[in-house]
């Protein structure tokens, strides 16, 4: 069997398919690794402590499904993090895990080539953004199975860091418009060196994680957040604004309480939103496509192709 691991800023997520590609198991942890790593620079004994658990934990599944080929990639907390060298070491003593720590652009190509799924073959080209707990990766490509990159850029900036740095835990409309802003200069550099706005007629737009996936579920009343159900939903970008508009009135406790966040996503919502909106309103989407399908799933299809070669 294969396996995928993704460890984020955020969350660990697992993938354990049989040799065809078919699910076998999946879970997704919330281990907030990035977790003061904006104010210091390195990861909390905490934070490491939660990660390798977790790791040791998706070791023993894997053996559990005789997992034969995997591959555990690592995002922007550990491009980031200056002990992250020493963490890696670490979770390959204690789970025989090897994480490979992977460049923002292939973050992006790998995240583009499982949100295709998602893409209609009629469009000419996809726009992909995957907003996560450290960064915010944008790419452009030519669609196809094989998408073809045309322009990356990568945000410095996610929902975990962004909430941190800029105090956004509840949401106050001076602070918002400070992480705006900061969001608003990175994408106008993608919108015009990309030329972008050229290709938006022909182009089909999609955003993976689950702040889409959890706004999509809102709007679309599934009572709780259902990611299965939103991936692959719809929505014109004002309706997904006054979704948004609705739950930046809500506070702290009320986030935590709500089935569609929760209170392992709470602390780090309103900031998710605001980038969120921030990238589709500069880059002037006016319908945009949620995606529960992203690096994992590319993963499980190199190994495929890999493995039956």
């Amino acid at each position: 069997n294969l396996a995928a691991i993704d460890l984020g800023t955020n969350s660990c997520r697992l993938r354990i398919t049989d040799p065809k590609g078919n699910l076998l198991y999946r879970e997704a942890d919330t281990i907030k690794l990035g977790e003061g790593l904006y104010e210091s620079g390195n990861f909390s004994q905490a934070s490491i402590q939660r990660g390798v658990d977790c790791l040791v934990h998706f070791a023993e599944l894997m053996k559990d499904y005789q997992v034969g080929h995997y591959r555990a990639v690592a995002t922007a907390s550990c491009r980031k993090a200056q002990n992250s060298a020493s963490f890696i070491q670490m979770v390959k003593e204690l789970s025989g895990i090897s994480l490979e720590v992977i460049s923002a652009e292939e973050e992006a190509l790998l995240n583009l080539k499982g949100a295709v799924l998602n893409v209609p073959q009629s469009a000419e080209y996809v726009l992909l953004y995957d907003l996560g707990g450290g960064s915010t990766e944008i790419i452009l490509a030519k669609n196809g199975k094989e998408p073809k990159e045309i322009y990356t850029l990568s945000v410095p900036w996610g929902a975990r860091t962004a909430s941190e740095a800029f105090d956004l835990i509840e949401y106050d409309a001076e602070r918002a418009q400070k992480l705006h802003d900061e969001i608003k200069k990175h994408v106008e550099e993608f919108l015009v060196n990309s030329e972008f706005l050229m290709y938006l007629p022909k182009c089909f737009c999609v955003a993976t994680s689950s702040t889409p996936l959890r706004l999509l579920s809102m709007i679309n009343k599934t009572g709780s957040y259902n990611k299965d159900f939103a991936d692959g939903m719809s929505a014109p970008t004002a309706q997904i604004d006054k979704q948004i508009a609705e739950t930046l009135k809500m506070n702290l406790e009320q986030l935590m309480e709500s089935p569609y966040i929760g209170e392992n996503r709470a602390p780090i919502f309103v900031a998710a939103c605001i980038i969120f909106q921030t990238v589709y309103q500069v880059l002037q989407i006016k319908n945009l496509t949620a995606s529960l399908k992203g690096a994992q799933e590319a993963i499980i299809e190199e190994l495929i192709r890999k493995w039956q070669n």
